[in-house]
């Protein structure tokens, strides 16, 4: 085995595992872009992926999924998936960009991330605060804690660049109206996005992005993905949970959170080796989207793993003459 151990091989192969998994949600999706039936294509995802894992050798459990048992019929919050074999920890959203994929715009896509048993936030379905920023930059170079100003005149600092040559990025809510005030104030150029947070965040990982900061409040389940991502691929976030009432400060108690105030870094947010995969659903910065032509398609895929630190790209041409998604 060329000087590998055997949970290293079994490591590679299931990250390649992932893939199909994300694939085949993004396939299924992908019959509903532009068809204006956002629900449709959210339920066609949740169904892909949740035969895909059938093939997987896990013994994996839900820990950020699409609700409660009560609440969504599909992969919700607790249930098992996988084959059998080692306990697992999943994180999924068979489809960032519900709306986006209704719509036929840029950017969704399908995602996966897994960790060993209990190394997941187990975030409750609410909102986070977030912050975020690539590799290779100083420890603790932007904070939650600090102004939008702040961060920005740091981040150019480290950067060696001025204020007005970063690029940030946001989702386009109104609640987001004084944060983009600050950024315009400051001088910082502002990328918003209609939806996929996810995407978002990483990008600040991407060169090629252009995309240097993240800021903004987005759904606390998404910020563990996120950081699952950076955890692999390199960057800082930072996340905190907005509480609406005490019903939800509660929730989050009987989840394992007891400081509702509590700044999570990275890794308190996805801990020990983690891998991450993804399928673009319709074309983004990161990711090409499905591509059709008859009974073909090409998916462009990437995965990572924290153990290894590498990233891959994998453009795969299915074949669906007799299947309607194939995990082979």
């Amino acid at each position: 085995m060329g000087g590998k151990k055997p949970e290293d091989i079994w490591d590679r192969n299931l990250a390649l595992e992932l893939v199909r998994v994300t694939e085949a949600a993004a396939l299924a999706a992908s019959r509903w872009i532009g068809r204006g039936k956002k629900n449709e294509a959210d339920g066609a995802a949740v169904e892909a992926m949740r035969k895909a894992f059938d093939t997987v050798a896990i013994d994996g459990t839900v820990v950020i999924g699409e609700g409660e048992m009560d609440e969504a019929p599909m992969l919700y919050i607790g249930e098992k998936v996988g084959m059998g074999g080692p306990a697992m920890d999943i994180a999924v959203d068979p489809l960032e960009g519900t709306s986006i994929t209704a719509k036929g715009a840029p950017n969704s896509i399908a995602t996966v991330a897994l960790a060993e048993h209990g190394n997941f936030l187990h975030a409750p379905d609410i909102y986070m605060d977030k912050i975020a920023v690539g590799g290779g930059l100083p420890e603790g170079v932007v904070s939650l804690d600090a102004s939008v100003a702040e961060n920005l005149r740091n981040l150019a600092r480290a950067k060696k660049c001025d204020v007005s040559d970063l690029m940030v990025c946001m989702l386009e809510r109104e609640r987001h109206a004084e944060i983009i005030a600050k950024c315009r104030e400051a001088g910082a150029r502002i990328v918003l996005i209609g939806d996929g947070d996810v995407a978002g965040v990483i990008a600040v990982s991407q060169p090629d992005t252009g995309i240097d900061i993240y800021l903004g409040s987005g759904g606390a389940p998404e910020g563990v993905l996120s950081a699952a991502a950076l955890r692999c691929i390199g960057g800082q976030m930072q996340g905190r949970l907005l509480f609406e009432d005490e019903g939800q400060i509660e929730r989050a108690r009987s989840m394992g959170i007891t400081d509702p105030h509590r700044i999570y870094n990275t890794a308190d947010m996805a801990k020990g080796d983690v891998m991450f995969a993804a399928t673009g659903v319709t074309t983004g910065p990161m990711l090409r989207g499905v591509h059709r032509t008859g009974r073909n398609a090409v998916t462009h895929s990437i995965v990572m793993r924290s153990k290894s630190g590498t990233v891959r790209y994998v453009e795969a041409h299915h074949n669906f003459a007799t299947k309607t998604w194939s995990p082979d």
